[in-house]
């Protein structure tokens, strides 16, 4: 099935992973568990990174969420910055942070960035109600020679992530800023990673990571490699298109003081996903607004192809394992 024929027939079921009912606890069956998402806000690129912010805060701190977390290209940490980092501070939740290739812009280490972030690890696991989550760094520094910026998964954090999925029993889903099944602007070594993913799974005897979710693409796709389901979640703020299509779609004031955002088609209102794990089925909310101004088509902007559309869009997908 095509994807276009897969979206066409499943646009309405959200987005549903049918896993084995003994892997969950019984606290688990009775309540599930609930948790926001949000990718790529860019508060160093959008001038109205805050409202996006506090929009999903607002609507995150609504719900009885088991935790909220950010997929990278957050914030950098600039002492500027510290205002819309207390934003994410004020939900009262468990929150959080994936490292994303722009929170180090600027020259700044990754040490640095977590450090003003309050992010304890650069790649960590947790667990909810039954369900292991864990979070990747894909910016580890690329084997030389190696051109552009770093996206790899490095040795002693294979190593780890073999280990974490040796110890745990529990069904898992694994968060990372690059994608790890789109070559052209993933981890770079996606495919060892996938291996490790793979047997993990052949071991376990079940498809115990159920899915991947990253950031980073400022796109909307879902797709399926050996049994796994990788998800990428929109950015909350814009798709990049670069310089020959830039397009002042703000005030020239903003445009004087955010340079970056005419290489943009922002998003009229933020994306942003809540994620629903109960019994037998995993839901990803969908989110939908417009473009700001002129969209890829009035531009005579092509789409990049169906794996990397552009549509300020988090889609509904129904996955079945």
């Amino acid at each position: 099935m095509n994807r276009r024929t897969f979206i066409k027939s499943t646009s309405l079921a959200g987005v549903t992973l049918t896993l084995p009912n003994a892997i969950f606890s019984l606290d688990s069956k009775r309540k599930g568990v609930e948790f926001g998402l949000i990718a790529d806000v860019h508060k160093d690129i959008m001038h109205d990174a805050d409202y996006r912010l506090k929009a999903f805060i607002a609507t995150a701190s609504k719900k009885d969420l088991d935790f909220i977390l950010q997929l990278g290209d957050f914030c950098r940490p600039y002492d500027y910055n510290r205002s819309f980092l207390n934003i994410w501070n004020s939900y009262k939740g468990d929150r959080y942070h994936v490292l994303g290739n722009h929170d180090t812009d600027g020259g700044f280490t990754r040490d640095q960035t977590r450090a003003f972030w309050g992010m304890a690890e650069n790649y960590y696991a947790f667990d909810k109600k039954g369900i292991h989550f864990i979070v990747l760094d894909g910016n580890d520094p690329n084997p030389k020679p190696w051109s552009g910026y770093n996206r790899y998964i490095g040795e002693r954090q294979k190593q780890w992530l073999i280990d974490d999925l040796k110890q745990t029993p529990n069904p898992t889903i694994i968060f990372s800023h690059q994608t790890l099944e789109l070559e052209s602007d993933g981890v770079s070594n996606m495919k060892e990673i996938r291996q490790i993913i793979e047997d993990a799974n052949k071991d376990a005897g079940y498809h115990k990571v159920m899915c991947c979710i990253s950031g980073h693409t400022h796109t909307d796709f879902m797709t399926q490699i050996n049994g796994v389901y990788y998800v990428q979640i929109n950015s909350a703020s814009y798709r990049w298109v670069g310089s020959n299509y830039k397009m002042i779609r703000y005030s020239k004031d903003i445009d004087k003081k955010y340079q970056w955002i005419k290489y943009t088609i922002p998003y009229k209102d933020p994306l942003y996903t809540f994620v629903k794990i109960k019994q037998d089925r995993i839901i990803i909310a969908s989110k939908k607004t417009r473009f700001v101004g002129p969209g890829p088509k009035e531009m005579g902007l092509s789409q990049p192809g169906p794996h990397d559309p552009i549509v300020p869009t988090i889609s509904n997908f129904k996955m079945k394992l």
